[in-house]
């Protein structure tokens, strides 16, 4: 039997991954939903046959887990980056998924793992790079269109405070306090926001740089973003978020 582990931070796609990988004969070591847990869990056990491993978690690129230690296991990525995920991992002989995953390519990702049967070898340094250029060099979104009634509603992104994630629905918040459903998810609506203008504070929600009226320090090492149209549930970035952020603020 093939042990698998997930790492995915968006918990819907990691329940649509474990459901799928029910219908295939995996023993399922664990799920995990950040870099600092993955990094705890991979010192302390016995690495699994696979990985499904999601590039952009909530605490950085998966890419830092290769940094430090030698993983002994196959990997299959999976990412919402299709527009050059395809180059990067080809390149590197690397299997991926994009999201939402397929069952039909999950299956035929996980007959190539059982054909080959190897720990696939490759310089993560390389693919980081490729990833984090392609970043950069990516056109990002400029407005959303959100359908109001019988109507369509433009926003330029400097016109919006932030996105949240509730009730598994996205929203889109204006600088005037208003809130709008997206079909998206935060992580596809994450990949299309530039990272000098917006940063994921939390699971739940990205925040406009423009839109922060104060910051104040919080419990365990936390911060609480007041926005300039404040909302009615506090704004906190998440611990393992709090340097990341920091460095956002002064770039």
């Amino acid at each position: 039997m093939i042990t698998a582990l997930i790492i995915e931070d968006e918990k819907p796609a990691a329940r649509r991954l474990l459901k799928l990988l029910s219908n295939f004969d995996i023993e399922l070591k664990g799920t995990l939903h950040s870099l600092s847990e993955a990094k705890s869990w991979l010192d302390q056990n016995t690495h699994p046959d696979l990985i499904f491993l999601d590039i952009q978690l909530s605490d950085g690129l998966s890419f830092e887990l290769f940094k430090d230690r030698k993983i002994d296991a196959a990997i299959i990525f999976t990412t919402a980056y299709d527009e050059y995920a395809l180059k990067a991992f080809k390149v590197n002989s690397i299997d991926y998924l994009l999201k939402p995953i397929d069952k039909k390519e999950l299956k035929s990702a996980i007959e190539k793992y059982e054909k080959q049967h190897d720990k696939q070898q490759f310089n993560f340094q390389d693919i980081r790079a490729l990833f984090e250029e392609k970043l950069e060099d990516k056109a990002y979104k400029e407005r959303f269109t959100i359908k109001v009634g019988e109507h369509l509603r433009v926003f330029e992104v400097n016109e919006i405070d932030g996105f949240l994630s509730q009730h598994k629905t996205s929203y889109l918040l204006t600088n005037q306090g208003r809130q709008y459903p997206l079909e998206k998810s935060l992580e596809e609506i994450d990949a299309l926001l530039s990272p000098k203008q917006f940063f994921r504070i939390n699971r739940s929600f990205i925040v406009h740089i423009n839109a922060i009226k104060d910051i104040i320090s919080y419990s365990n090492s936390r911060l609480r973003i007041v926005l300039k149209h404040d909302m009615d549930e506090p704004l906190i970035v998440s611990r393992e978020r709090v340097k990341d952020f920091k460095n956002w603020l002064d770039a």
